[in-house]
């Protein structure tokens, strides 16, 4: 069986709104537990911590627990792959809005 990608896994993740909420409010804060999250958010508590767990498995988030309560926060470093994917796709825009100058100065000089 093929193994999803680093990159697969991030942009799986962040692909629901819900989820992508969840974690712009935990980058915000330096750490939020998951009543912290549910509260206000407009989802059930069981929402929030399966997004959680999605966030958790694609390594954007990292979990501290502290007696009865688990307090999240970002991992920067998680969006790696996502920063690498973006940077090979800047090239090849790049050449291709170079070429497209270049074309549109032959056209109209």
């Amino acid at each position: 069986m093929i193994q999803p990608s680093p990159i697969d896994s991030v942009m799986r993740a962040l692909a629901d709104p819900t989820r992508r909420a969840v974690f712009e409010r935990i980058a915000r804060a330096k750490e939020i537990n998951v009543a912290e999250l549910t509260r206000s958010s407009g989802v059930t508590q069981g929402a929030v911590s399966q997004h959680l767990k999605s966030l958790k498995l694609a390594g954007l988030v990292a979990e501290r627990p502290q007696g009865r309560n688990v307090y999240y926060r970002a991992k920067p470093e998680g969006l790696a792959p996502l920063f690498d994917w973006l940077d090979h796709y800047e090239v090849f825009w790049r050449e291709r809005l170079d070429t497209l100058r270049n074309l549109l100065k032959e056209i109209d000089p």
